[in-house]
Parts: structure tokens; sequence; C-alpha cells
């Protein structure tokens, strides 16, 4: 997938009149990006209607309208969008109570690492995670982790064939398997690869 450019996005003003619509086409998308992993952990697979929804927002919020300024935006988000040979996530650590949260996340350091997609009949992929910035400390791990996992010209053939695809956590602390990945997200994933 190429970058978002300028050229990808609405003005503010066109925003405004195209958000409701917009923003119900994106939130429909997203749900079949969606994989929970287990009771308090989900991936978020991004890719190019994912960041054009996220730069349109944040231009919204900040009232951005600078070329410059929306370019920073555009080079913030367009490393989340998968290349055609890899698939890029938002990995979230999710729990409503704030002290449950905080012991979790003390517990769960490396968690990010122990994420893992398959493609049937092929090894596991763990992902690249964080590239931009470490998100963890010596005594807790983030809420929000990003995630790239990359695939074999092999892993990619097959999941385009029909291969089914799994995915888990095999942290000590955190152990979830879902096997099969569910057919929407499945779809979803493979619509992304080249």
């Amino acid at each position: 997938m190429t970058a978002l450019t300028h050229q990808d996005l609405f003005s503010l003003e066109d925003y405004a009149r195209a958000r409701p619509t917009f923003r119900a086409r994106v939130m429909e998308h997203k749900a079949r990006r969606r994989l929970a992993l287990g009771e308090h952990a989900t991936l978020y697979f991004e890719d190019a209607l994912t960041m054009q929804y996220q730069v349109q927002e944040m231009l919204r919020l900040e009232r951005i309208f600078e070329p410059g300024l929306i370019q920073d935006e555009l080079d913030v988000y367009n490393p989340l969008i998968p290349s055609g040979r890899n698939w890029k996530a938002t990995f979230m650590i999710e729990y409503d109570d704030v002290d449950e949260r905080r012991a979790a996340l003390a517990k769960l350091i490396g968690v990010e690492k122990a994420v893992w997609l398959q493609v049937e009949g092929f090894e596991r992929i763990h992902p690249i995670a964080n590239e931009d910035l470490s998100r963890e400390t010596p005594d807790k791990t983030a809420a929000v982790h990003f995630l790239r996992f990359e695939l074999t010209p092999e892993m990619a053939e097959a999941a385009k064939a029909g291969a089914k695809l799994a995915a888990g956590i095999d942290h000590p602390e955190c152990l979830v398997e879902v096997r099969p990945v569910p057919s929407a997200v499945r779809e979803s994933l493979v619509a992304d690869l080249a």
C-alpha cells in the first residue's frame, strides 16, 4: 500500500460535511479488523482507511489546515499502513478499572513480543514491536503497542489461497489462543496482501 498524501484527505470544510457518512463507513470497516485476544487484549489491524480516518480526526480536532502541519500528521500515521507483505496492528491492553490495569501492566512486561499470528501450515509470526519508541519501563509495560507482523511470500500466498489464520499470546501472565481467526477478520487481513 502506498502512503497517504494530501490528495487523499478532505479539507476541514469538506470533512465537516462528509464526516457522519465517512465515520459510519470507517466504524463498519474497523469492526472487521478487530481481534480480541482474551478478555483484556485486542489487536486493531490498521490500513489506509483506518489511518485516513485517524489523520482526518486529528486535523479536525486540532484545526490543522497548513500544508506543513498536515504533512507532519501524515508522517506520523503513514508508517502504520501495511506494505502488502505485512500486517500492522495497534495492540491494546484494556481494563476499565485503573488499579486492575496498573497491576496487570506490571505483570505483563514483554507481552507485546509474545503476541503471535500464524498462517496455517507455517510457523508463528512474532511481531516487530514499537519501532518508533520503547513503551515499557522496568516496572510496567504500556497499555498501547504498535506491532508489525512480517509474512514470507509463501505465507502471503497461502493466506490468499484460503489458509486459516490463528492468533494468540504466549506470555506467562497471559496465555491466549484464537483458532481460527474469525472469517470476517481473516478476509479483511487477506485484502491487505499484495
